[in-house]
């Protein structure tokens, strides 16, 4: 594994999987600038002896890799308890709107399509580690609400339905924490995307769709906390008896 540069914050570790080595150099540069510490896996299978060597703080994904689909590295990194939790930003070739929510719906938190503007890239990959690692830590995060056999423990980050952890990813459980504490109100994708993500995806709002399709899955038979508000956005059911 290359690692450089002093680690950022709380020795923050960017993992970039990319094939090119033009444009691996340039995420490097920008990353190594910010002062954030860089492992680097030019194929699939390096990249996942890097992630069983050192777990890193953020995965920086092409999709386009000479020995596996970075789609199927993605699932591979959802599906193992050692790193279902680490944060995924996509950046690929590949713009299309199917495309988008292909990788959405694999697990990636995030998705940049090439050519990208490094400027733009760190303030997504900044805005994912801060949602993810950045949490504060007052009573109202550290707040539990219970329902039947879901509980949802705020300070943890955590879902648990018949005692069992639901798995979901730090930026699924990021909107349900937004619909939690909007108190029953409606919230469009559009505030669902500031709140959670932190700027606009260019209209781009099937994201919103994607992520809360997945955690309502993971949810099983208390998917029904979420409502859909046709032609609005999604609130949280406050009447089905949580309690804080």
């Amino acid at each position: 594994m290359s690692e450089h540069g002093s680690r950022h914050g709380a020795s923050r570790l960017i993992l970039l999987v990319e094939d090119e080595p033009d444009i691996l150099n340039l995420l490097q540069y920008h990353f190594q600038e910010r002062g954030y510490a860089t492992a680097t896996a030019g194929d699939g299978a390096t990249a996942l002896d890097q992630l069983r060597r050192q777990r890193p703080d953020l995965v920086i994904l092409d999709l386009m890799l000479p020995d596996m689909h970075g789609l199927t590295l993605c699932k591979r990194i959802r599906s193992d308890p050692e790193t279902e939790s680490v944060p995924v930003l996509m950046l690929t070739a590949l713009g299309g709107e199917e495309d988008r929510i292909t990788g959405f719906e694999t697990g990636a938190d995030d998705y940049v399509v090439k050519p990208f503007s490094p400027r733009e890239l760190l303030l997504r990959a900044e805005s994912l580690l801060s949602r993810t690692y950045g949490r504060s830590r007052d009573a109202a995060e550290d707040a539990v609400y219970q329902c039947g056999e879901m509980r949802v423990e705020m300070g943890a980050y955590r879902v648990l339905v018949e005692g069992e952890d639901a798995g979901l990813t730090t930026t699924e459980f990021s909107l349900l924490k937004a619909l939690l504490q909007a108190h029953g109100r409606v919230l469009s994708r559009e505030q669902l995307l500031e709140r959670v993500w932190g700027y606009e995806f260019a209209g781009y709002d099937r994201t919103v769709d994607t992520h809360l399709h997945r955690m309502r899955h993971k949810l099983g038979p208390y998917a029904a906390c979420i409502q859909t508000v046709r032609g609005v956005g999604y609130r949280f059911n406050a009447g089905m008896g949580f309690s804080c």
